[in-house]
């Protein structure tokens, strides 16, 4: 696909922030880093929020950065560090720098499917104003080896009542539009699980603004399987019942919390 010239039309190029966050992630920034670098869509700003990590993250940033000043399809590279609150405190960090049309988070050791992946969101998105464009997502290790798709997985049609079953679009294959997205922070009382009420939260801005919900069908992003979310998995289950309480109300989450031990 060709990219180097924008659209023959009237209306600007979209373009996408890709924020990642890091803190110490010397064994895993560098795969986030090339899935990012090696995309030949080049309205691309990848946003880098490091909660000043001490060991060589920030040297793979700054190598990162003088490869980004000579390359053929060079992106936006900003890099801001400083001592956060933890990862949504940095999230939200990222909401309020980012520049682009629409905001994808993916965090160290995860990585965007194919180096053609954001040209392809961007053809789908084409003329519309869609709320939220999501996929699939892939699980890879620590290695970043493919272990296989992710359990569940997004329905053809997407509700803010789809997450009654679960978080059915992983946080990573969420493309939030940042006219919604700058109005919606993560919800700083919740630990481990405050992307699940984010996304819940977004979708339902969205259809009070009957704002489209895009399902892209394409693999998104190749999620690392030991996460935040992973490793403190009991803690983030109690979270999420608390955030689907609230959302969805006690009898329904109930009821939904049967049908997934069923399943």
């Amino acid at each position: 696909m060709q990219t180097d010239n924008p659209p023959s039309s009237t209306t600007e190029p979209l373009k996408f922030t890709i924020a990642t966050v890091t803190y110490n992630a010397t064994e895993t920034i560098e795969r986030t880093i090339l899935s990012v670098e090696e995309q030949d869509y080049p309205y691309v700003e990848h946003l880098i929020i490091d909660g000043n990590s001490t060991d060589t993250t920030l040297e793979h940033i700054h190598h990162y950065q003088e490869r980004n000043s000579i390359a053929e399809v060079p992106h936006e590279i900003v890099c801001r560090t400083e001592p956060d609150e933890g990862l949504y405190d940095a999230m939200n960090k990222a909401l309020r720098l980012a520049t682009g049309d629409y905001i994808l988070f993916l965090n160290a050791g995860d990585t965007l499917h194919n180096a053609h992946l954001l040209s392809d969101i961007a053809r789908i998105a084409a003329g519309t104003k869609a709320a939220v464009i999501y996929g699939h997502t892939d699980l890879v290790d620590n290695e970043g080896t493919y272990i296989g798709p992710r359990r569940l997985t997004p329905p053809e049609v997407l509700t803010s009542d789809s997450f009654k079953q679960g978080m059915l679009v992983c946080h990573q294959a969420f493309f939030a539009n940042m006219k919604l997205a700058r109005n919606v922070a993560y919800d700083m009382k919740y630990r481990f699980s405050a992307d699940f009420d984010w996304c819940v939260r977004l979708m339902k801005a969205a259809e009070e603004k009957s704002m489209a919900l895009l399902n892209s069908k394409l693999i998104i992003s190749d999620y690392l399987n030991e996460g935040l979310t992973t490793r403190n998995h009991r803690r983030s289950l109690i979270e999420r019942f608390k955030i689907m309480t609230h959302h969805y109300g006690l009898l329904s989450t109930c009821l939904h919390h049967l049908w997934f031990v069923v399943r």
